[in-house]
C-alpha cells in the first residue's frame, strides 16, 4: 500500500510502498481520509521522545479520521509499530474509533484533535470540578498561547465558558490575532526572556487569581509564572497543568509557594489520562469542531507530496490524505 516512511532515525519520510497492516482481534482496517502532522508526530518519528519505538522504517502518524467498511467516517489511531497512521490503511483498535457528527469537516477534526485536546482536558476537567461548588473557570492563563496547540486552548477556553483568557506567547503577531478575534475576552503578553515577564504577566491577570493556568512552555516562563501568580493564590486555588515543555524541561518550583498557596501542580499527557476520560474528552471537542466554536485552519497534502507537507511549518495544521 502506499505510504509516508521514515527509514532511519533524524530522516523525513519519503512515500512509497509498504506492507499491509495485519488484521487482528479487536482490530479493524480501516481507510485513512486524513491524518494530522503533529508535533509529537514528527518527534516520535525521529525518536526523540519516550514514546518513541525506537525501531525503524516506519509510518509516521498517531491519529486520523478514516473510513470503516461499512462507510462511517470516525476519528481514531493507535495503530500498531511499524505501523502509523499516515498510509492508506490502519489498523486501529475497535474500542478507539468515535462516529464524527452529521456536518463536521473531517479534515478540521483530524487537523484539530491532537493539538486541541491537549488543553480541552484539563480545562473540562477544571470546569466541571468547579461547576461542582457552583464556579465558572474564569480567568483562565494559557503559557504559550501563539504555538499550534496554544491558540485551539484560547477557542477551547472560551468554549468552556473562560470569561477571561490571559495569552502568553512570543509570537507578537499572533497575540494581535487573537486581541483581535476575541476583543475585550483576551489579555495578551508578548514574552521577553526576562523577569519582567513576570510583572508583565501578573498586570495581565489585573488581579484575578487564574482557575487554572494551561502551560505549553515550563521552563524559566514557568518560573515567572510563579511569581506573578503567587500573590493572587492565597485566597483563590490555582491549578497549573504542564502540558509542553517548549521553554525547557524542568523547572525549579519554590517550596513556599505549595506550602503557603493553594497552588496545585499536575501534568496533562496521554500516560496520565484514563481511556474514558480521553474518550470523553475526544467527543466533546470533536462537538466543538462541529459547531464551530473552535476553529482549526488547516492545509491538505497528498500522501505522494509527504516531504513538502512535513516541511510545511507554516501557521496553520497540515493534514496528509490518500492520492
Amino acid at each position: 500500500m502506499k505510504a509516508a516512511i521514515v527509514t532511519a532515525p533524524a530522516h523525513d519520510p519519503v512515500a512509497g510502498e509498504f506492507d499491509e497492516p495485519v488484521p487482528a482481534d479487536g482490530r479493524s482496517i480501516v481507510e485513512l481520509v486524513g491524518a494530522g502532522i503533529h508535533n509529537i508526530v514528527r518527534i516520535r518519528a525521529f525518536g526523540d521522545r519516550y514514546s518513541s519505538t525506537g525501531s525503524w522504517p516506519l509510518v509516521p502518524g498517531i491519529d486520523a479520521v478514516a473510513r470503516t467498511a461499512d462507510g462511517t467516517l470516525v476519528y481514531t489511531g493507535m495503530a500498531p509499530a511499524p505501523w502509523g497512521t499516515m498510509a492508506e490503511r490502519i489498523s486501529v483498535p475497535d474500542d478507539f474509533c468515535i462516529a464524527l457528527p452529521d456536518g463536521v469537516d473531517p479534515l478540521a477534526v483530524a487537523a484539530g484533535c491532537n493539538p486541541g485536546l491537549a488543553s480541552w482536558i484539563p480545562l473540562s476537567t477544571r470546569r466541571t470540578a468547579l461547576a461542582a461548588t457552583g464556579r465558572t473557570l474564569g480567568t483562565v492563563l494559557i503559557l504559550g498561547a501563539t504555538g499550534m496547540s496554544g491558540g485551539l486552548a484560547v477557542d477551547n477556553a472560551r468554549a468552556l465558558g473562560a470569561e477571561r483568557v490571559v495569552a502568553v506567547g512570543r509570537n507578537a503577531d499572533v497575540l494581535d490575532r487573537l486581541a483581535g478575534e476575541h476583543g475585550d475576552a483576551i489579555a495578551t503578553v508578548a514574552l521577553t526572556g526576562t523577569d519582567d515577564d513576570s510583572d508583565a504577566i501578573a498586570n495581565a491577570l489585573d488581579g484575578h487569581a487564574p482557575s487554572i493556568v494551561v502551560d505549553f512552555l515550563w521552563g524559566p516562563v514557568a518560573e515567572r509564572t510563579f511569581v506573578a501568580v503567587a500573590p493572587l493564590a492565597e485566597a483563590t486555588e490555582v491549578s497549573h497543568v504542564e502540558v509542553g515543555t517548549m521553554a525547557g524541561a524542568d523547572a525549579r518550583v519554590p517550596g513556599a509557594l505549595l506550602r503557603s498557596r493553594r497552588y496545585t501542580l499536575s501534568g496533562s499527557g496521554l500516560g496520565s489520562v484514563d481511556h474514558e476520560v480521553l474518550m470523553e474528552g475526544l467527543a466533546g471537542f470533536i462537538e466543538q469542531v462541529a459547531a464551530g466554536t473552535v476553529r482549526v485552519p488547516y492545509t491538505v497534502y497528498p500522501l505522494s507530496r509527504i516531504g513538502e507537507a512535513w516541511a510545511d511549518r507554516g501557521p496553520e495544521r497540515v493534514v496528509v490524505v490518500p492520492d
